[in-house]
């Protein structure tokens, strides 16, 4: 699990008290686990933003909460802070943030992440294309943003219907449809205009 350094906690606790909030904590979290993408975060969590299934670590001068869903890929995290001439410089090392640790019961955002990062993109790379996940409609729509060569291209449909749609709906059972919501009307980089 998460093991925030000696050094890292002081570092921490300075920069809480400046914040002026009684109570204030500190939130991790991974911004798409189990991708290529995969970004640690380390945020301040003021009284009442955490959320009801965060794991809460305890430290001498304050509370840490981490994300339920970022907590198999914070195993082997560190968080360390170290001095140099400028100061000092606050990191984290989260080497298991990119292994897809996918099961039935992850959240489907994560399962649809993974498909999309490491199916369907590779295959639109060839055009110099991407698509992202932006949200999860009623846990049975996925909404999507088309990039790149595929943002404006007029061959988008195609793509979304017989390759990006086909697959998600076949591997993730839950789903029932899935959405465009980018703007085609931008043609500038699409690989056929």
């Amino acid at each position: 699990m998460l093991t925030i350094t000696e050094p890292a906690q002081e570092y921490l606790t300075e920069l809480l008290k400046k914040q002026d909030c009684e109570g204030i904590a500190v939130r991790v979290f991974i911004i798409d686990a189990g991708t290529p993408k995969a970004e640690t975060c380390i945020s301040f969590c003021r009284p009442s933003e955490e959320k009801e299934d965060d794991e809460v670590k305890e430290y001498k001068d304050f509370k840490t909460y981490i994300e339920q869903q970022s907590i198999p890929f914070l195993e082997d995290a560190v968080v360390d802070f170290a001095k140099d001439s400028m100061g000092g410089q606050l990191t984290i090392k989260a080497p298991n943030s990119r292994l897809p640790k996918l099961t039935e019961d992850s959240p489907i955002a994560d399962r649809i992440n993974y498909l999309l990062y490491n199916e369907v993109n590779p295959a639109l790379a060839s055009h110099g294309g991407n698509v992202t996940l932006e949200e999860v409609f009623e846990e049975t729509i996925a909404v999507l943003r088309f990039g790149g060569g595929c943002q404006g291209c007029g061959m988008v449909d195609v793509t979304l219907k017989n390759g990006v749609e086909k697959t998600l709906l076949e591997q993730i059972p839950q789903l029932t449809e899935v959405r465009d919501v980018t703007d085609h009307t931008q043609k500038e980089n699409a690989y056929y205009q």
